[in-house]
């Protein structure tokens, strides 16, 4: 299934059309998408059981043509989290060592952002990173890895929008609050289902006009999101809705020589194969 969020209410996204599901069901299922990643079984039964009239406006070619009505497929996580180095070549191009266990930090929810959205530039040294994000529909803690994918709802695009300035201006780095302006987690399209795909080998890259800025694929992963998830509960409890931003591939501006960065009036095109794409404008404040 492909669940998106518009007008504030979770909508079913198929070929045909979309369904708003909360009123198709006669109230049976939220409005909110949060609660329906803890009841994919059932929403998935009754999906294959009902007769629906599909609006053709929300058709899934449609919406990738027109991404303005889709908002963010979730607003509001308990917990965002992200991981740095998992590429190993993006390693190498930040000059900073492969990592042995996952380096984990967070980006914050008020961060998140649409799949079209503008996004305004705090300096002119912010970096795009283009990532997969897994979302949590289980939670739990202490989760083995061999059952780690069970806890997982689905997986959508995200951009780890990165202002480097700030983000080195103390030893440590500070990731957290430098990857956290407005609008600097954008995710979508929707939320595509475990059932629908397998995330083991997927292209993912984001590309400005012609210029390719990034093309990578999923299998170049140093920790699988299997094991992230296992990872992340040993500490942490996971919760219904929680986002993993699991790390971006080789290509990002930090590692260009010199740096590039983003520059105003940029649009970026972030896409992972089977999970849909992302378009977002940059612009300094005005």
């Amino acid at each position: 299934m492909k669940l998106a969020t518009i007008n504030n209410c979770t909508h079913l996204i198929t070929e045909a059309g979309g369904v708003d599901i909360a009123r198709a069901s006669g109230g049976r299922f939220s409005a909110d998408m949060k609660p329906l990643l803890a009841q994919l079984s059932d929403l998935r039964a009754w999906a294959d059981d009902a007769d629906f009239v599909f609006d053709p406006s929300l058709a899934e070619a449609r919406l990738l043509e027109d991404l303005s009505v889709l908002e963010a497929p979730i607003s509001n996580p308990d917990q965002l989290f992200a991981i740095g180095l998992n590429y190993r070549a993006h390693s190498e191009e930040t000059g900073l060592d492969v990592p042995d266990e996952p380096m984990v930090f967070t980006k914050f929810a008020s961060s998140i952002g649409k799949p079209s959205a503008d996004v305004v530039l705090p300096t002119l040294t912010c970096d795009w990173e283009v990532e997969l994000v897994a979302v949590i529909g289980k939670g739990g803690r202490n989760i083995p890895e061999a059952e780690a994918l069970e806890h997982i709802a689905g997986y959508c695009v995200g951009q780890d929008v990165s202002e480097r300035t700030l983000q080195f201006a103390n030893t440590p780095a500070q990731f957290s609050l430098a990857k956290s302006y407005p609008n600097f987690a954008p995710i979508g399209p929707w939320i595509t289902t475990t059932d629908e795909v397998s995330v083991d080998q997927l292209k993912i890259g984001c590309h400005h006009q012609t210029a390719t800025l990034q093309d990578g694929n999923t299998a170049q992963m140093i920790f699988s999101v299997a094991a992230l998830v296992s990872y992340l509960s040993k500490v942490c409890e996971l919760r219904t809705g929680d986002l993993i931003f699991t790390g971006t591939p080789e290509g990002v501006g930090l590692g260009d020589k010199p740096p590039r960065y983003i520059e105003p009036g940029w649009v970026i095109e972030s896409e992972i194969e089977g999970l849909g794409r992302m378009s977002n404008r940059f612009e300094v404040a005005s």
